[in-house]
């Protein structure tokens, strides 16, 4: 027998250690996993065991309540949210994502990822309004970072997008920014596109 399975079959000393273990691994896998693969780490006899093992997972997830279940996809098993909470869910991520940044953080925004690198001063100016608010926003929610000083007089700090930017409109990088054009449509004041004018 392979040591490896002799010492899994030890580990697992009840079906709550296989059930516990199996929600465990489908649980931070980001692909669906193989039920011959399971199986084996398991040391389950036969297909039968197996699926006595899935069926009271499945059962466990459903007696309790929980917000995930156990979908066959891609020829594996994978964890996924329960339908009946899909429109619970976009309304949650819906609300968080128009929530997070006001219009003028979203002007400020703008004018760094286009701009970047660029100062408080500027940004002001190209905005007709102080700044300084909104810029305090972007650097506590990490969306905009200092990245140098300027090497004019009083040494003004200069100011780019973050990581977290790029996540939060799901860019791969600033390459993936819409055209300027694109991006004025998404405002709702007329006024907006001369922010961008060169």
């Amino acid at each position: 027998m392979n040591p490896e399975i002799m010492d899994t079959d030890r580990a697992f000393n009840s079906m709550e250690d296989r059930l516990a273990f199996m929600e465990a691994v489908l649980f931070v896998s980001r692909e669906p996993i193989s039920p011959d693969r399971l199986a084996d780490f398991f040391a389950c006899k036969d297909a039968a065991e197996f699926s006595e093992l899935v069926e009271a997972f499945e059962a466990r997830l459903a007696e309790a309540h929980r917000g995930l279940q156990l979908h066959r996809t891609g020829g594996g098993l994978q964890l996924v949210t329960r339908a009946d909470r899909h429109e619970e869910l976009k309304a949650f991520f819906a609300v968080r994502a128009h929530s997070r940044l006001t219009i003028a953080s979203l002007e400020t925004m703008s004018i760094v990822a286009y701009r970047q690198p660029v100062t408080i001063a500027e940004i002001s100016e190209m905005r007709g309004v102080n700044s300084i608010g909104p810029v305090k926003n972007l650097l506590q929610k990490k969306m905009i970072r200092i990245s140098g000083r300027k090497k004019v007089p009083g040494r003004p700090a200069l100011y780019s997008t973050t990581r977290e930017f790029l996540k939060y409109f799901g860019l791969n990088d600033l390459s993936e920014l819409p055209s300027l054009e694109e991006l004025t449509e998404m405002f709702e004041e007329k006024e907006q596109p001369s922010l961008f004018s060169v």
